[in-house]
């Protein structure tokens, strides 16, 4: 079938390249020319897929890369994978979906099925995007078939991937749900079959507003542990022994990324909507946003004051082995500790360049590194005699 993938990030470019691979001949879709022209080369813009992988496929002629939306005109089935951030109030900000969704609307066609990857509110697909559909393509309702599938995208792990990570599927009728569900199965080793939109929409939700209320609990637990000098990774290490009722969760500078910042607001907005308690949510939240600030106090502390003192910040992407930035939590540590009156730099090999600041070398010329997420390969030694504060847990 023809396919156009909307959005060629993370999320996106992954699902294009495995439904190529799949015999699907695959359109993918950005508003980014530069990413576009990048795509055209053969060269990949995320480190998940390889750049042979984007050439081989261009090669084959399974896999190109456009900004124009008329080829959604010729296409079978339409996937949005766009971001759905949040907005300067802190509110979900669905323009991306909504300017998406409105151009696909003007050039789909009866039978064409829209699948909806972005993370969104319970309800937005059949109340905010079915109506966006049949506004701007003059359709009826039973012209049109409109699934929600949420994304499963962990970047940089190797275990779990596109295929081989469970897929959720939703249809508005049962008819769409059987289209998509066949489509996700020609790639995807393990799909089930949602009965609502809603249940996929929330199940998404839940997922990752389990881990930010997980991840802000063991910080809270790693600074009682800072406090009586307990090492909190050993603790974590002892607890996990246990086979049952136990799920290990590891301290950080904060949660970053594009989901976990993020989706649980998107359920707590809607909680809130509809008079529903999310008490856990908002302190959680509440927990991870002070937590870059407890490592500004624990340097200031440790260096008798940050006045002057000169302090590098080790991994400025969300996680180790990626270059986003989005969300990190490195962000509001290097903001509090400059604010603060310490010197900073940073070191950080793969986002190269941030806010018009360059990746500096690691040296001993520093008062004071801390550790936020260390890429493999990143060589600690050269900091010599430098005092370290890791925020996975530990001084030295």
């Amino acid at each position: 079938m023809k396919l156009v993938v909307i959005g060629q990030g993370y999320v996106g470019l992954p699902l294009a390249v495995a439904a190529a691979r799949a015999g699907h001949t695959v359109v993918g879709l950005d508003n980014n020319a530069k990413r576009v022209a990048v795509l055209s080369e053969g060269i990949s813009p995320v480190e998940d897929i390889a750049d042979g992988d984007v050439a081989a496929l261009i090669s084959a002629g399974t896999y190109s890369a456009t900004s124009d939306f008329s080829v959604v005109s010729g296409a079978e089935i339409v996937a949005i994978c766009v971001p759905t951030p949040l907005g300067a109030d802190k509110k979900p900000d669905l323009s991306a979906l909504k300017s998406s969704v409105e151009s696909v609307a003007s050039h789909m066609s009866a039978g064409t099925l829209v699948i909806i990857e972005s993370t969104v509110e319970p309800g937005t697909t059949r109340d905010f995007v079915l109506s966006l559909l049949l506004a701007g393509s003059g359709l009826k309702e039973s012209d049109i078939d409109l699934a929600f599938s949420p994304e499963r995208i962990d970047p940089a792990n190797k275990k779990y991937t596109i295929t081989n990570t469970p897929k959720l599927v939703a249809g508005l009728t049962e008819r769409a749900a059987d289209r998509a569900v066949a489509f996700y199965s020609g790639f995807v080793t393990d799909v089930t079959r949602c009965s609502t939109l809603e249940v996929a929409e929330t199940a998404k939700l839940l997922e990752n507003s389990f881990r930010l209320i997980n991840i802000s609990f063991i910080n809270e637990i790693a600074q009682m542990c800072d406090v009586m000098g307990v090492d909190v990774n050993e603790v974590i290490s002892a607890a996990s022994t246990k086979p049952y009722g136990f799920m290990p969760f590891f301290p950080s500078a904060g949660i970053g990324g594009h989901c976990i910042p993020i989706d649980p607001i998107y359920l707590s907005h809607k909680a809130k909507s509809v008079g529903a308690p999310s008490s856990f949510i908002d302190l959680a939240q509440k927990i991870n946003d002070e937590r870059p600030g407890y490592f500004v106090s624990q340097a200031s502390a440790l260096l008798g004051g940050l006045g002057g003192k000169k302090v590098v910040v080790v991994g400025l992407a969300y996680k180790p082995n990626v270059s986003d930035v989005r969300e990190s939590a490195a962000e509001a540590l290097v903001d509090g500790l400059r604010a603060a009156g310490a010197v900073v730099s940073w070191h950080d090999d793969l986002v190269g360049e941030w806010r018009g600041d360059k990746s500096v070398a690691l040296s001993s010329s520093f008062d004071l590194a801390i550790l936020v997420n260390v890429h493999e390969g990143t060589d600690l030694s050269a900091l010599g005699s430098v005092r370290v504060i890791n925020t996975k847990g530990g001084v030295t």
